[in-house]
């Protein structure tokens, strides 16, 4: 059981290193390749592309700490204080992903009357980054294991993403904490 969680927490790490890697590379062969997008001039396509950047990020450093305290302390429990961290950074990326559409109207009146084609390509990468909030956040939107979607079709509603159920974690440690103090 040790070692197929161990080779899961891996596969999710890897899995956000190589998107967080791949994402600039695509990026950048994408704007050299289609110059007439103007990706690269676009606020909205860089503050998307970088709040799913940052993202990822987060994924990619809870997943690989859950790996490393399992291999080293036999427990896949997140730390307190990467819990602490990453609900403080929440509220950072609710903030951000609020802020953004101020770019894609930026945008917009600055590149009047002809609107790049690159602004369709920036709201997609904004849409797949709240995708990704939700599915670190809140509840698990990527089933990519067998198991995950037989619980899928079994339950008929979405699991809850395991940070969130971290987040209750600190929250129940906190409440008892109090209760005992």
């Amino acid at each position: 059981m040790r070692n197929r969680i161990l080779k899961r927490l891996s596969y999710l790490f890897t899995g956000e290193t190589t998107s967080l890697i791949m994402f600039v590379f695509v990026s950048y062969m994408v704007n050299y390749a289609y110059p007439d997008l103007h990706l690269y001039s676009l606020f909205s396509f860089w503050s998307s592309f970088l709040l799913l950047e940052f993202l990822l990020l987060q994924g990619f450093i809870y997943w690989f700490v859950k790996w490393k305290r399992l291999k080293k302390e036999n427990t896949p429990a997140a730390p307190i204080r990467l819990i602490k961290q990453l609900r403080a950074i929440k509220k950072w990326n609710i903030a951000i992903i609020i802020i953004i559409p101020a770019a894609f109207i930026a945008d917009y009146y600055m590149w009047q009357p002809s609107t790049p084609q690159g602004l369709t390509i920036a709201a997609f990468i904004y849409i797949f980054a709240i995708l990704e909030y939700v599915n670190y956040f809140h509840i698990q939107l990527s089933y990519d294991n067998r198991s995950d979607i037989n619980s899928l079709k079994q339950s008929k509603r979405f699991k809850q993403s395991c940070l969130s159920k971290d987040f209750k974690r600190l929250k129940n440690l906190k409440a008892k904490s109090r209760n005992l103090g």
